[in-house]
């Protein structure tokens, strides 16, 4: 099971690209969990995650986000405007995957 953390601005516009990547998960025949959260609240749910993106709605908020990650060791990525407003469930899905196998 690869443990997915989007952070976004309410952790709500992820709801419809979280269906979208569980969709390229089944296609691939992968076993993943996918949750949505506002980035203000990246301390309450860093813990256990494999990976974190992070939508580009939150740029202004990459600094911080990068250092919680970096202290829990954790992979992180900013999600590109173009695939995240195309809700590309499968390129985002592969982006996280490439972070997972980095790490």
């Amino acid at each position: 099971m690869i443990n997915i953390v989007l952070f976004c601005s309410t952790g709500l516009s992820t709801k419809l690209l979280i269906k979208k990547m569980e969709q390229a998960a089944a296609e691939l025949q992968l076993e993943i969990s996918v949750k949505s959260y506002p980035e203000v609240q990246i301390g309450n749910y860093i813990v256990g995650a494999d990976v974190v993106l992070a939508g580009p709605q939150v740029k202004y908020a990459l600094p911080h986000i990068q250092e919680e990650c970096k202290l829990a060791n954790i992979p992180l990525e900013v999600i590109s405007a173009k695939d995240y407003g195309l809700m590309d469930g499968m390129k985002i899905l592969n982006q996280a995957l490439r972070l997972v196998k980095k790490d």
